[in-house]
């Protein structure tokens, strides 16, 4: 059993679109992520910013569980929920295990770089010191859509 209906999935995924929509506006790959406290406040935001910052590690979910871990003071982010529009790659969802996040919920899968379910399960390793639930498939139409607006653009050039 799930803390939260769908309703409020889609309300949580619906913020993250908003970070996507940034990165979007940005030329970078439109993927927002955010993380959410176990009384439902976000705490953590992020879209990517790879191509501005020239890091490779700007991911949307690494900067959303930088910026959480930093508003709580402790990298531990036990019963916080993690959300992102795209599911993650190796580096990002072994940062999800690493914080301890409770939850993982994504929009797409991401058949050529998915560490969750399409390549890999990172998230559900028993090898590993910790495993992360996850819920896929909220606001599915809406994240792909933004991702296919994004490709079409690179083809077009503009």
């Amino acid at each position: 059993m799930h803390k939260y209906g769908s309703e409020q999935y889609e309300h949580y995924m619906s913020i993250a679109l908003e970070e996507a929509e940034e990165a979007l506006d940005k030329d970078e790959v439109p993927i927002g992520a955010l993380v959410v406290s176990p009384e439902g406040e976000v705490i953590g935001r992020g879209h990517n910013l790879r191509e501005t910052t020239g890091d490779p590690t700007a991911h949307a979910e690494i900067l959303a569980l930088r910026e959480a871990g930093m508003s709580q003071g402790d990298w531990r982010l036990e019963n916080y929920d993690l959300y992102v529009t795209v599911e993650p790659c190796a580096m990002c969802a072994g940062a999800a295990v690493n914080a301890r996040i409770r939850e993982l919920i994504f929009g797409v899968r991401d058949p050529k770089t998915g560490a969750v379910v399409s390549l890999r399960s990172l998230t559900s390793d028993v090898r590993l010191n910790h495993q992360v639930q996850v819920i896929e498939g909220i606001c599915e139409t809406e994240c792909a859509s933004i991702l296919q607006e994004f490709f079409r653009r690179l083809r077009t050039g503009r």
